[in-house]
């Protein structure tokens, strides 16, 4: 593991190979699991109240999920979670044509409706952030569906931390992510001249 600041952070988030691979997956991780995605309580207040203008992106179902039960659940382990369509889908989730899941909430963005990204939790995956007394962890999560985002970033020689340089700047900020990607690159590094003696 590596230290930066009170974070500590998983060497495979460091040594792993990620690019996610949404024509391998169809973004399964919208549907798959057994709760919702993890929201801050900043991020849950600001889906309330931009709810509104984000209802026209949502299915049908979707919708009658938020309006009766809102836009969160605590989930069995305590954490704040989005709510669930019929125990399985994001209420966020939408479909493209050819099956794929969408981010409603990054739809509605990328259109212009709203300046909210989706909640950091699913922009951090594979990254797992876990808060302890004194400390952060920064783990990589490993699921059998984003095989392919594995092979992909070997393919393209792009490590998870690189892939996921806007979203960990966006949580801990730019020049923690700077100090990251150094010890990373000289971890590596070191790594490589043990291999070759």
């Amino acid at each position: 593991m590596l230290q930066i600041d009170d974070k500590i952070v998983s060497l495979d988030l460091i040594e792993k190979y990620f690019v996610c691979n949404l024509d391998d997956c169809l973004g399964e991780c919208c549907i798959e699991g057994d709760a919702g995605a993890p929201l801050l309580t900043e991020e849950k207040e600001r889906l309330e109240a931009l709810l509104p203008r984000i209802l026209p992106y949502l299915s049908e179902k979707a919708r009658k999920v938020v309006e009766q039960e809102g836009v969160s659940y605590i989930d069995e382990e305590g954490d704040l979670v989005t709510q669930l369509v019929e125990g399985t889908n994001c209420v966020f989730t939408t479909f493209a044509p050819d099956g794929k899941c969408l981010c409603a909430l990054e739809k509605a963005r990328r259109e212009g409706e709203e300046d909210f990204f989706k909640p950091i939790s699913c922009a951090l995956y594979p990254a797992r952030i876990k808060e302890y007394n004194g400390f952060t962890a920064v783990n990589f999560h490993r699921w059998k569906i984003c095989k392919g985002a594995e092979v992909m970033g070997r393919a393209k020689g792009i490590r998870a931390y690189e892939f996921l340089e806007g979203p960990l700047t966006r949580r801990f900020g730019k020049e923690w992510y700077d100090e990251l990607a150094l010890t990373a690159r000289e971890y590596l590094k070191q790594k490589e001249n043990m291999k070759a003696q």
